[in-house]
């Protein structure tokens, strides 16, 4: 018989699971080059609740189990970060359907309301005198996500964090 490590409830409430704050210190690299960290000034950590789906599956399901100064390095597939590219995803908008205050340009992210009041975030590709040609990819959508991770701090996430669905400072 193998007696497994007994844990005390303190280490317990520090060990990732759902329903506890995590503040995370982190770096995402993809396709070798560093696309956002914690690290340096004016950056933070990430802090998030866990079971939330606040981060991307994939890295939110890798952090279960883990403690206060743990790291890993942890690579997310496209399914279980920002989904497949679609070719298909794609829009093309009369020029005219847009204020003129908003600077249309490939690269510019909006944020669009459809018929329904529903919200989707679309990045502009192209634009000539007509048209303007929308995606509604992510734009990490079909890549590899390459995170290394620190947890620098877990607590259980109070009553009205859990009911608001985001943490409190």
């Amino acid at each position: 018989m193998r007696i497994g490590k007994v844990m005390s409830e303190t280490q317990k409430s520090q060990t990732i699971g759902d329903g506890h704050v995590v503040t995370l210190g982190y770096t995402l690299t993809v396709d070798g080059r560093v696309i956002d960290t914690s690290e340096g000034a004016g950056n933070a950590p990430v802090v998030f609740i866990q079971g939330t789906e606040q981060v991307v599956p994939g890295l939110e399901n890798a952090l279960y189990g883990m403690a206060v100064g743990d790291s890993k390095n942890v690579v997310v597939l496209p399914a279980e970060g920002y989904g497949e590219y679609d070719p298909e995803a794609f829009d093309d908008v009369p020029r005219s359907e847009f204020p003129p205050e908003i600077p249309i340009k490939p690269g510019v992210i909006l944020h669009l309301r459809d018929n329904d009041d529903e919200v989707y975030e679309t990045t502009v590709v192209s634009v000539d005198k007509d048209t303007v040609r929308l995606t509604f990819n992510h734009p990490l959508a079909g890549k590899e996500l390459h995170f290394s991770v620190t947890v620098l701090a877990v607590r259980e996430a109070t009553t009205e964090e859990l009911e608001h669905g985001h943490v409190h400072d």
